[in-house]
């Protein structure tokens, strides 16, 4: 069955692949993903006619996302918290630094992988979670409460347009999906022109608090609110297209990953109104 949405498409035809190989075949009422016997049932080695066990994959579920996404945010927690406690002040910059490089490098080959891989998945969870706690780290010895506000304020956008979504008052369409992949690719490829020429001195007022850096961030926020969309639409099609059981991880990174871009950009916009104090 083919996906209607884009960013959807890779893991339906890796699905399809699996189904071709006899692992997930539509079942006989052609729900998706009703387990087949592959290989077909062959006597054992000796002639006893005793059928061998077929080696069935289970398909997603709802249920399964939900686990694999608390699961990859208590390792993130978990990360953060110990990051923040045993990394000494003098080297929280190499360590933000170090953890978003190499967040970015898994982050990049789970996204672009053909295969769900669990084991890369958790580890970006804990690379991840050492990012995370370096820049919290950071804007708290500066605005003291600013994290729990960032946080409370994050997981408060992610219900509301959880609520957004199963109400259906905004639809993942093709169209819709096509534009968002394209907004957020345009603005992750300002955000590294800004890195770069921030690194050689050059502002660009995008960060620095001023009214563009405001609307910014702003803009930032909606979109990776919005992103939330795509991932409910593509845990929504994958579950209805009988994706095996350890696609939740992939289904339960993109959440994870819009989260804390969502985190980052709502702790950026509330300290440009703390003030200097």
């Amino acid at each position: 069955m083919k996906s209607s949405n884009p960013v959807l498409a890779r893991l339906g035809q890796a699905a399809e692949r699996e189904r071709a190989a006899g692992y997930a075949q539509p079942g006989p009422y052609g729900q998706p993903g009703y387990p087949q016997q592959y290989p077909p049932q062959q006597p054992y080695p000796g002639g006893y006619g005793q059928p061998v066990a077929p080696p069935a994959v289970t398909p997603m579920t709802l249920d399964d996302v939900v686990v694999k996404t608390v699961l990859m945010l208590a390792i993130l927690g978990a990360s953060a918290a110990a990051a923040w406690v045993l990394v000494p002040d003098a080297l929280v910059g190499v360590a933000w630094i170090g953890a978003a490089v190499v967040g970015l490098v898994l982050g990049l080959i789970i996204s672009f992988s053909r295969m769900a891989n669990p084991a890369l998945v958790v580890a970006y969870s804990i690379v991840e979670g050492v990012f995370v706690g370096m820049v919290s780290k950071a804007f708290d010895s500066l605005y003291d409460g600013i994290v729990l506000q960032a946080v409370a304020a994050s997981f408060g956008v992610f219900f509301l347009m959880a609520i957004i979504y199963k109400a259906r008052i905004i639809r993942a369409t093709p169209k819709f999906a096509r534009i968002m992949v394209a907004i957020i690719a345009g603005l992750f490829g300002v955000m590294l022109v800004n890195l770069v020429l921030a690194l050689f001195g050059v502002n660009t007022h995008l960060r620095d608090g001023s009214p563009l850096a405001i609307g910014f961030s702003l803009v930032c926020i909606v979109v990776a609110s919005l992103s939330f969309v795509l991932n409910f639409a593509q845990i929504e099609e994958g579950v209805r297209m009988g994706l095996p059981q350890r696609y939740a991880w992939t289904a339960a990174f993109g959440i994870v990953v819009g989260l804390v871009w969502l985190y980052l950009e709502i702790l950026r916009l509330l300290s440009y109104f703390q003030g200097d104090d």
